[in-house]
């Protein structure tokens, strides 16, 4: 079969050129970054690994029949079209499973920055005054209630780390029954999570139905002193209405490192506010989990062209949590 890497920013290629070359396989490695480009560029490749590739169902019609499977470097699949997907035949993939301790922790440093206002009293100590009191109020972790919107893979790692901070651990996921209880995690319905949690961390992918899911509705919910993070995908959390709620003083104080659209502009209108804390959609990445993304899904794709059972196979439904 066929491989093409459709598009890919690493600089080096080594873990692919690795998995490839024990199993006696070669690939080509393209620069594809529109559909024209994968139409023109792609046709005849039967194995795709993606990272930013608009794979449409008109990209995947000019590809078949020769397109079989796609992959995709990281754990979302918004840029591919699952239900075209379907319908062609074509097998898509990801690897939900490598950077979940990453994740995890970027979602957990942003929270604590939050909390502690840890980066409201780095700047003030360095280049205003040695105080405290600038801080004021300040609240205790321990005894407070923390929300987690989808309970996949990274959403019960995150729920794992909050353990030991000693606080009431909730989570919203359709999958699970409202009322249930996993690990300690008691789930229960978005609305309840928006109400009564002082900290939301959001892990769920973005689907139709979690687009703009937090918004100004679900901000005017929140407790004023409430905080939200969210390391998921851009799109989940509107930031139009984010901008309105931290003008109204709606909630405490946010933190993305993911956007709707990236790069986030220098000077945006959100980086106007202290208590708005912001990293460069890199909450996925250590040194280790990269190596290990790019291992996997190699991997994965020697496992597809030997005849094997994939191991990450997406759909239009998720196996793990519809919420991640």
């Amino acid at each position: 079969m066929k491989i093409i890497v459709t598009d890919c920013d690493h600089d080096k290629m080594v873990q692919e050129e690795a998995v490839f070359a024990r199993a006696g396989m070669t690939f080509t490695h393209l620069a594809c970054k529109t559909e024209d480009d994968l139409i023109c560029q792609a046709k005849g490749g039967d194995i795709m690994l993606t990272q930013y590739g608009p794979f449409s169902r008109r990209v995947m019609e000019a590809l078949k029949p020769e397109l079989k499977l796609i992959l995709r470097y990281g754990v979302g699949v918004d840029t591919i079209d699952l239900e075209a997907a379907t319908d062609l035949g074509v097998q898509v993939c990801n690897v939900p499973d490598y950077g979940m301790n990453e994740v995890a922790d970027q979602a957990m440093g942003l929270m604590l920055g939050l909390v502690r206002k840890i980066c409201e009293m780095n700047d003030c100590t360095k280049h205003r005054t040695w105080n405290y009191t600038e801080a004021i109020p300040v609240h205790r972790i321990p005894g407070s209630t923390v929300g987690i919107v989808g309970f996949g893979r990274i959403g019960r790692t995150f729920a794992k780390r909050m353990m030991g901070f000693d606080c009431r651990r909730i989570a919203c996921d359709p999958v699970y029954e409202v009322g249930s209880v996993h690990d300690g995690v008691e789930i229960v319905t978005l609305d309840t999570l928006l109400k009564e949690s002082d900290m939301i961390s959001i892990h769920c992918p973005l689907l139709p139905e979690t687009t703009n899911l937090i918004n100004i509705d679900a901000f005017r919910k929140m407790k004023p002193t409430a905080f939200v993070v969210n390391t998921a995908r851009g799109g989940i959390v509107n930031e139009g209405d984010l901008l309105t709620a931290l003008q109204e003083k709606l909630i405490a104080g946010a933190a993305l490192d993911v956007v709707s659209e990236e790069p986030m502009e220098v000077g945006a209108a959100l980086f106007r506010f202290d208590n708005f804390l912001c990293s460069p959609h890199m909450a996925w990445y250590s040194q280790e989990s990269a190596l290990e993304l790019k291992r996997k899904i190699a991997e994965e794709a020697v496992r597809f062209a030997n005849g094997e059972a994939v191991k990450y196979p997406e759909s239009t439904t998720y196996k793990h949590g519809l919420y991640g």
